[in-house]
């Protein structure tokens, strides 16, 4: 046994020793939060158990209490079912922490504490926890499913007779005892799933043992016998331990065996990457008191599916990263779209599965953008099509078999889908909280999936309600909303993509029968009009019949639809045109650039002239480039608000201004080499403050200011009183004409959504 690692952790806000059972459960449930070759975790069973009592030739030690005052006080919550029983809809959550040793009332306090956490563990586990098992292991047939008793009963077998090296191991002592032996342990089996499938990292097995009263957790490595058979392997055993000495907290990593350690790369790292990286991030984990409002990622879908389809989509479609002809970035995108469409092939593969169903899912892609997921989806065997306000140039890539339309969508009863198995809206914005809508009225069997990432209503912006919460939390909780209302059972899911925005929202199942389609409607047009501040209709009112072409369980006419608008001075839309609620406006077709750089340029130099003079107090520059001027006499004028600004400008400059995002602001900031803009109040820029440039820059800050240099007049130079403040050989402007260098053309990769 040997110790690779141990750090001391300091715990100001006292979260130990139940902040270091919440950081374990990180790294049994997401072991890929840590080691990036993951894809994740499996796991397959839980009991509880007991280590197996060993007969001594020696006397017994007579130090410490008897075995029924030390028996299960203390221990953790088991939060699973019985014996050998596989998971239910949940996992594993954080356990209690190990506590140093204390007086008897302490300890009959513990002793209490254990049964109450043991009850509470008794109560159902709730849907989607981390590291859900549930679909996710389901039919792989990767492995046979093995017993996690009959595993467990033969390394106990195996310990009882006479692996005492092991059983020191487990209790951290060197001379076990029926005492040590007799409380309860946690036991856990999982498969740990690399992210690449090959026959040098395939999927790999293990036991977790956690042992709540002595602050430990075991890592148990499984391997098959000539026969077959599963058992332990005593190679590369870990353990990750919690110890407290002279009321300080220290974690330490300790392997059993290090001179038998096999180090893989990937499912077993070094040792000293164990005992650094893996100790760092559990350190920093335990002492961390913010919890996450969302999911573990991948719980819906079957991880070990995921990672192999993943990895091939990847392979397949690389090519496009490199031949990407839009101004996005083609790594973002690509790999992002590929991730999505890993994930929808799974989820609906298991629904194929669930529903004894053969004929692949077809889909509809509203605002799909690039169009990049439906090429995937349509080259993968599901037909459909994806629609969006404007065409992009990397649709003329995809080839006849990917259908993409340019067409702007307005929900109303001409915008229904009753042959559509799936709704997608990726990044959909303004249609977003629309899709379960349109999913719910278009046919009963119409399923919808969104992943939002900007914040809409039905008609214009969201306007976040509940101030305790995150706006991306609020929005996510109003589509959840949305769809609930709609009828629709509505599961959350995280995906691995490069976003910040990546949760997302699938309703495969409704609440209502057939039947109760014409009742449910209702309720989806009350609510729809309730958030523009509608009338509601009156309970009961047949909504009017569907026009002819929907579907059943599709959607109604016009007026069971919200005929009516909130907007003051705005006359109800015709009911021919059978608009839902009218206000909405989709996209504009052309993007409209509204950050000042659209203005014509002698309209910005007029509005920075005029503010430069005003903060300058009016002085007019009335020296000519080739007399001297003195950097000692520079006058650098005072700072005036934003209010102050603006009531110096005309009503037409104003108006101008209003226009564009940000307005004055915007074009001021944007006038970074002039002025200097913080906490409202605009300054000239003085450029002996900033600072110096390092020595040691990163390549791409190197290239970009070598691109830059001198390709622009200075403007201090040509209109400041006193001139430019710097030499010319440190400004980085150019000093008159004969010092400018041309401006090397290139293309931007600006960061716009969906395209």
């Amino acid at each position: 046994m040997a110790e690779v690692g141990r750090v001391a952790v300091r715990d100001p806000d006292s979260l130990l020793p139940g902040g270091f059972w919440a950081a374990v459960a990180v790294w049994v449930e997401r072991p890929q939060v840590a080691n990036k070759r993951l894809c994740g975790v499996r796991l397959e069973a839980r009991r509880s158990a007991c280590l197996p009592r060993v007969e001594h030739s020696g006397p017994r030690p007579s130090s410490g209490p008897e075995p029924e005052e030390r028996a299960p006080a203390g221990c953790g919550p088991k939060e699973g079912p019985g014996h050998g029983q596989c998971f239910p809809e949940g996992g594993p959550g954080p356990r209690p922490g190990a506590v140093p040793e204390q007086g008897p009332q302490e300890k009959q306090g513990r002793r209490q504490q254990g049964e109450d956490q043991r009850e509470a563990a008794k109560a159902p586990l709730p849907s989607g926890a981390p590291g859900q098992p549930g679909k996710a292991g389901a039919g792989e047939g990767d492995f046979p499913a093995p017993d996690l008793d009959s595993l467990w009963d033969d390394f106990s077998r195996s310990l009882a007779s006479g692996n005492r090296e092991m059983l020191a191991f487990f209790t951290r002592s060197g001379a076990e005892s029926q005492l040590e032996a007799q409380h309860e342990l946690d036991v856990i089996l999982r498969t740990v799933i690399p992210k690449m499938n090959t026959h040098f990292c395939a999927p790999r097995r293990e036991i977790v043992v956690q042992d709540v009263l002595n602050g430990t957790v075991i890592f148990l490595p499984l391997e098959e016998d000539s026969e077959g058979n599963l058992k332990v392997k005593t190679s590369n055993v870990y353990q990750i331990q919690l110890s407290q000495s002279e009321g300080e907290w220290f974690i330490s990593v300790l392997i059993f065996c290090p001179e038998r350690w096999h180090s893989d790369g990937i499912v077993y790292p070094k040792p000293t990457w164990l005992g650094e990286e893996l100790l760092a991030r559990l350190a920093r984990w335990c002492v961390e008191s913010r919890q996450s409002g969302f999911k573990s990622t991948l719980s819906l879908i079957s991880i070990m599916k995921y990672s192999r389809v993943h990895q091939a989509l990847k392979e397949k479609y690389k090519d496009m990263a490199k031949v990407w002809p839009e101004v996005t970035d083609p790594e973002k995108f690509v790999h992002e779209d590929v991730a999505l469409a890993a994930y929808l092939l799974i989820l609906w593969e298991e629904e194929r599965a669930e529903r004894g169903e053969t004929a692949r899912q077809c889909f509809v892609d509203l605002g799909c953008g690039n169009g990049l997921l439906v090429h995937i989806l349509s080259r993968e065997g599901h037909p459909g099509r994806g629609i969006d306000v404007r065409r992009r140039k990397v649709w003329d890539m995809y080839g006849p078999e990917t259908h993409l339309e340019e067409s702007a969508i307005t929900p109303n009863d001409k915008t229904l889908f009753p042959d559509v198995d799936w709704l997608i809206g990726n990044h959909s914005d303004e249609l977003t909280p629309w899709i379960p809508v349109i999913a719910a009225r278009s046919s009963y069997n119409c399923r919808f999936f969104v992943l939002p990432c900007c914040f809409f209503d039905f008609v214009g912006k969201y306007q976040r309600r509940q101030s305790k919460k995150t706006q991306y939390r609020g929005y996510l909780d109003f589509i959840t909303e949305v769809g609930s209302t709609c009828g629709f059972h509505v599961e959350e899911d995280c995906l691995r993509i490069p976003s910040t925005k990546r949760v997302c929202l699938i309703g495969k199942s409704r609440t209502y029968p057939p039947a109760g389609e014409d009742s449910v409607d209702e309720q989806r047009t009350r609510y729809i009009n309730s958030r523009r501040g509608s009338p509601v209709s009156p309970p009961g009112q047949v909504p009017a019949p569907r026009p002819p072409g929907a579907a059943a369980g599709g959607a109604d006419g016009p007026e069971g639809h919200g005929a009516l608008d909130a907007g003051a001075g705005h006359a109800p839309e015709s009911p021919a045109e059978g608009l839902w609620l009218p206000g909405f406006r989709p996209r504009e077709k052309a993007k409209r650039v509204r950050n000042c750089a659209a203005l014509p340029r002698d309209f910005i130099g007029r509005v920075v002239l005029q503010v430069a003079n005003l903060l300058l107090g009016g002085k007019q520059s009335n020296v000519t480039s080739s007399q001297s001027r003195s950097a000692t006499a520079w006058s650098r004028g005072g700072s005036l608000s934003l209010a102050e600004v603006a009531g110096e400008l005309d009503r037409e400059t104003l108006q101008k201004l209003k226009r564009e995002c940000g307005g004055l602001q915007t074009l001021l900031r944007n006038s970074s080499q002039v002025f200097q803009v913080v906490n409202g109040r605009v300054r000239i820029r003085d450029w002996r403050e900033e600072r110096p440039r390092k020595e040691k820059e990163p390549e791409a800050k190197r290239r970009q200011f070598s691109e830059t240099f001198k390709t622009r007049i200075c403007w201090f130079f040509a209109h400041h009183p006193d001139g430019c403040v710097l030499p010319s050989d440190r400004c980085p402007f150019a000093h008159g004409p004969g010092e400018l260098r041309p401006a090397t053309t290139k293309k931007n990769k600006q960061p716009l959504k969906r395209e």
